[in-house]
């Protein structure tokens, strides 16, 4: 069995967010979203009206193996 933690802190526009993973970063709101997430990648997502959701990631792991 595996364990999770998270824990997300909201500063102003910015989230970081707190894992075992390590920590990632957000900015945005609702229609416009950035994340980079603690391996390095960045992920891009664009809500459209009427429920469309558009996302892309960008970059490498920095590390190999699963977490």
């Amino acid at each position: 069995m595996g364990w999770h933690y998270s824990k997300s802190i909201k500063v102003g526009p910015f989230r970081v967010n707190l894992s075992r993973h390590g920590v990632s970063h957000s900015f945005g709101g609702r229609r416009l979203h950035v994340t980079s997430t603690p391996d390095g990648r960045r992920h891009v997502s664009v809500r459209l009206p009427g429920g469309f959701h558009l996302g892309k990631s960008f970059g490498r792991r920095r590390y190999g193996g699963h977490y």
